[in-house]
């Protein structure tokens, strides 16, 4: 071979090793599960929420709680829970300390004077109430057991759940 097919040869060469580096994109599949970008949970249907909701139940593992909660055209006008996780201890929230901040798609009230934030969303089969960064309103140790409260948005009763 002469020295300038072998130089020919040699940047040919080249030039094949470097595009077999380059990443191919594969497409991505939304169809399929598993293929694609990974799916996070659906995002909270923009539901009106109105419920007058009284919920007192205790469960076989003496988690126990008594909420009661009133909503109209997500407005909250009256919020009271407590929750006891056992005899170890309980959690306790009052409207008089939380501010509304949001209303849709999903509501949400901030305490006045800390880091606390209670929220409110409904689905087909129940209007939620939960709590984030909330360890100050319950007994130290057992804010990790503290669960949701969930009412029947048809009834304003507690709603079952499979916790």
């Amino acid at each position: 071979m002469n020295p300038r097919n072998r130089n020919a040869f040699g940047l040919a060469l080249a030039a094949v090793l470097l595009a077999a580096c380059v990443p191919i994109p594969l497409p991505s599949l939304p169809g399929i599960p598993g293929f694609g970008r990974p799916s996070g949970p659906p995002p909270i249907a923009d539901r009106t929420i109105s419920v007058n909701g009284y919920c007192s139940q205790t469960e076989e593992d003496g988690f126990r709680e008594q909420a009661t909660l009133t909503v109209d055209n997500n407005n909250v006008s009256a919020l009271q829970w407590q929750l006891w996780v056992g005899r170890r201890g309980s959690c306790q929230f009052d409207l008089s300390t939380f501010q509304q901040t949001k209303r849709r798609p999903s509501i949400e009230l901030r305490e006045r004077n800390g880091s606390c934030t209670l929220m409110v969303w409904q689905d087909p089969r129940r209007v939620t109430l939960a709590h984030a960064n909330c360890e100050a309103h319950c007994t130290p140790g057992i804010y990790e057991e503290a669960w949701p409260v969930m009412f029947d948005p048809q009834t304003g009763q507690c709603a079952r759940n499979a916790r």
